[in-house]
Formats: C-alpha cells, structure tokens, sequence
C-alpha cells in the first residue's frame, strides 16, 4: 500500500545503519537425484519444505481460490456473521473506508457474545483516524496496535519492522490469508482488458483497480494460523485474552498445507528459503506474481540457474506501483534477467498486489510476502504453501489469465530504453535493501 510521506526521511535513517544483508542459502545443495515421477518430485519437495521451516505439512484440507476484493470481501464479512465464538483479524492496512464496513461487523458480533480481537500494522494504518479504532474498543472488540509509531520507535528501529500479515481466521475453522489489506481500493472493479495501447503513459493511479489473490482455507491446518495470531499478540504484550477455541481435526478436503510463519526476530526466513528450495527443485516450470519485486542477490541466482537449465521461468510484475522506488529498482534487474531466459510480463490496466507463486504446476504459495529485501529482513508475514495437482492446475489458470492481461518485456525493446530510464533504476537499487 502507499508509504506515507515520511517514508525517504526513514530510508535515510536506516542508510545510517550500514547495509542490512539477506540471509544466504545454497540452494545448489538442495537439489538432489531423485525419481522423476511426479509423486516422487511432490514428497521430496514436502520433505525438504518440512525440513527448512521445522513445521510439518498438514493433510486434509480445503483452500478456495478468491481473486480480488470482490470475491475475497464478501466471502470473509459472510464468514465473520456466521462466526459463534471466536474472530481474530491481523492486517497490515484496516482504513476508514472498507474499514468501517469490517467495524460494523465485528461489533455486531462481538454484541452477540463473540470474542473479537484485531491487530492492525500502526505503520500501514497510518491515515486511518483514531475514531474507528476508539469505536471498536469501546464497543468490547480487542484492538492491538502492531509496533506504534512513536519517537520510541525510531531510536531503536522498531518502527522498521512492521507487521504486513493479512489474516482473519473464525472459530478456529476457517482461516483467509493472502494480499487483500482492508483498504478502500479493493472496491474499485477489475475489468478484464484484453487490448490496451502498449504506448499509453497516462495512467491515472489513484483510479486503477488492485488486482490481488486472497486464499480460504478449511480444515485441521487452521490451528496453525490461530498459533501464529496468539504468538504476534503475546509478543506485542497485548491484552490478556482466552485461548481459541480448539480446531476441529476432521477432514475437509485432499489438500496438504503447511503455515509459513515469516516473524523476523527469529532469523529462520522461513518464506524466503522455501521459495528458493521450489526454485531449486523445479523440473519443468516456476511461475511467479508479486506486488513488489526487489530481488535478493540469491534470488536472482536462483531464477537465472533455473531458466538456463531449461525450467520455464516467467514473473508477472506490476507496471503502477505505490512506491516508485521499488518499481524503478525491480526493473533495473530485467536485463541481467532476460539474458539468462527469464521471461517478464507487467501486469496492465490495474495495480498488481497478488504475492502467489506455483512451480511445477504442485508446489503453490500464497501469502502476504512479496519477493523483495523488506519481506526477508523486516515484515512480520505469513504465507500458506498448499501441495496438490488440482489446486496446482487452478493457480496456473489465474496465472495464463494475468497474463492476458500483462505486456510481455521484450528484450530488444528494453535495451532501448532511455539513458535517463536506466539511471533512475540505478539510483533505486542503491537502497533496494530497505524498500
């Protein structure tokens, strides 16, 4: 979402610090000789994800597909009337627009007798007024305030690490997760394009749509995001409140999932080093979608050595962006990329904020972390990582349909860009770290 305006003065507070660096992960050692049926290539991919984040898959599950805030709204204010005892809600962004629809809802059934508890990113909610928070904890909902944003903050840095988790989960049945902050801009409409003028510079922003993926997920694997819910309350001292209800652990589906927690004080950057293993790992495809795409060095290593053995290795990028730096610095590293066989679409008529990922049409993830420096170092994030061929085929139909929608980056193109153009990207990468 859009940084306020204080954003480049803090940039240059951290630039005081020295250089942050990601963590380093030889991916060449994941890679192993194994059978090359599918089966095979799926239980090695689940092993070695177990292996890396200390969290073990979760079998018999449910995960529905829900595109933008037209699908994803109504499916979790209808969850959230349905819920009988328990609501927890984590979102980086809770405005005063969709935010007030969401208060009125969690008010209403918190006066039924459900416990309500919200934690919004102090950061992220920064130009939502103090009135419809103030209303909510006057109306019995718990309201935490993730890391406020006080003088306090800047000395020890705290205000760097912010908590960008979008996360809803009722009764300890039902979990969303994705991109979809509770923002206004979801109730802009997105309309399929199909043709667009490849030359229009003219792009108002503020009146794009967001095209964004949100993920629900039913079944015994939502205790974990209850799990992850009670640690970020504990450790940001909030209020005492009762435990969650017990999840149900019959079967509601053939999925396996496992919780990606992406907290970044416990220095295992779970998301980051799964994503590189898949990478690693992929045998015929590795298809991403980001909001923001400021790549690690390793990352980059890990795309580039895919595509050269032969992996399809495409990115749908975003072409607006609410922060030009991290747009500017993604783009500076289309070339390298390109040369190497990577393929790059920008996403057209919208403003991109998906964060989904799907290798060798089995290995899916969806979350709120996006391939940059600051959801390795600094976001409090989670991501669902979801194994399975039929949820597998129906990522890649969202993907190929983005693509419909994106303008393919064409090598020769590119490298006739303005001197000017390839300055800008330049400038950006030197404080990629911190975007």
């Amino acid at each position: 979402m859009r940084r306020p305006a204080c954003y480049i003065l803090l940039i240059s507070l951290y630039g005081l610090l020295g250089c942050a660096s990601p963590p380093e992960v030889d991916y060449d050692s994941l890679r192993a000789k194994f059978a090359s049926d599918p089966q095979s290539h799926i239980d090695f991919m689940r092993q070695e994800g177990e292996r890396i984040t200390g969290v073990k898959f979760v079998d018999g599950n449910s995960v529905e597909l829900l595109r933008d805030g037209a699908a994803a709204y109504p499916a979790m204010l209808k969850a959230i009337r349905g819920a009988k005892h328990r609501i927890d809600m984590e979102s980086y962004e809770f405005d005063d627009g969709a935010g007030k629809l969401f208060a009125a809802a969690l008010l209403a059934r918190h006066k039924a007798g459900v416990e309500v508890n919200l934690i919004y990113d102090s950061w992220g909610s920064s130009d939502t007024t103090s009135d419809l928070f103030d209303r909510l904890r006057r109306g019995g909902v718990h309201v935490l305030e993730y890391n406020p944003t006080d003088p306090t903050s800047i000395i020890d840095l705290s205000i760097n690490e912010r908590d960008h988790r979008k996360m809803l989960v009722i009764d300890g049945k039902t979990a969303f997760t994705g991109g979809i902050n509770i923002s206004g801009v979801y109730k802009r409409k997105l309309r399929h394009i199909f043709h667009f003028d490849r030359d229009d510079e003219d792009v108002n922003y503020d009146k794009l749509p967001w095209r964004d993926t949100e993920a629900k997920i039913e079944g015994p694997v939502v205790a974990e995001f209850e799990h992850l819910f009670m640690q970020t309350w504990k450790r940001q001292h909030g209020d005492d409140i009762p435990a969650p209800p017990q999840t149900p652990t019959q079967s509601k589906g053939d999925l396996s999932v496992e919780v990606v927690d992406g907290t970044p004080d416990r220095d295992r950057y779970a998301i980051y080093k799964s994503l590189l293993m898949a990478i690693a790992l992929a045998q015929s495809s590795v298809h991403l979608t980001t909001g923001f795409f400021v790549p690690t060095p390793d990352l980059v290593d890990a795309l580039e050595e895919a595509a050269q053995r032969g992996v399809d290795v495409t990115l749908v990028l975003p072409s607006e962006s609410d922060s030009d730096l991290a747009l500017k610095a993604g783009r500076g590293y289309y070339a390298e990329l390109m040369k190497a066989g990577v393929k790059i679409y920008e996403r057209q008529g919208a403003v991109l904020h998906a964060k989904t990922s799907i290798i060798d049409g089995t290995w899916s993830m969806i979350g709120s972390s996006n391939l940059d420096w600051r959801s390795v170092l600094y976001n409090n994030e989670c991501n669902a990582l979801i194994l399975g061929t039929k949820f597998g085929q129906q990522m890649e139909d969202m993907f190929k349909d983005d693509l419909t929608q994106s303008r393919h980056i064409e090598p020769q193109r590119w490298s006739d860009r303005s001197f000017w153009e390839s300055l800008d990207e330049w400038k950006a990468r030197q404080v990629e770290n911190l975007l």
